[in-house]
């Protein structure tokens, strides 16, 4: 297994027409059977993982089914949320379960934030030169 992986930043380009650099994390979520790569923000500065609403429904999840509550702060409080667990995997670690506040807010990217994922792995920013590293948790 690999203790520490390396990423590049992702260059985006803003509505305003600026070009800037984000850390997002390429992973794959798996449900019941059903997969898919995307990528996820690090945010630091969240508390808990946001699911977006669509990709909730590529992994088979029934918003009607989900009845545990999450209530969100900040630009994302007037969204009702349910919680939700996948299995997760980044680049060659081991899969590990992540909980998310499942929302339908809009325009939302799938967002890693303290609980869990920074519970799980450990992340060293390195802006200046535009790449992150990401090392699991160490058992024992």
């Amino acid at each position: 297994m690999v203790d520490t992986q390396k990423f590049p930043y992702k260059i985006i380009d803003s509505s305003l027409g600026m070009v800037d650099r984000v850390p997002y994390l390429p992973l794959t979520l798996s449900l019941d059977g059903q997969s898919l790569n995307t990528e996820g923000l690090l945010e630091t500065g969240v508390s808990v993982n946001i699911l977006l609403y669509e990709l909730g429904l590529q992994l088979g999840l029934i918003w009607e089914d989900e009845t545990l509550s999450v209530l969100l702060v900040g630009n994302l409080a007037r969204f009702e949320a349910r919680a939700v667990v996948v299995d997760a995997q980044v680049s060659s670690f081991l899969t590990i379960n992540l909980a998310f506040a499942w929302t339908q807010t809009p325009n939302v990217p799938l967002i890693l934030g303290q609980a869990n994922f920074f519970f799980e792995f450990d992340v060293c920013f390195f802006r200046v030169r535009s790449k992150f590293e990401v090392r699991p948790k160490q058992v024992g």
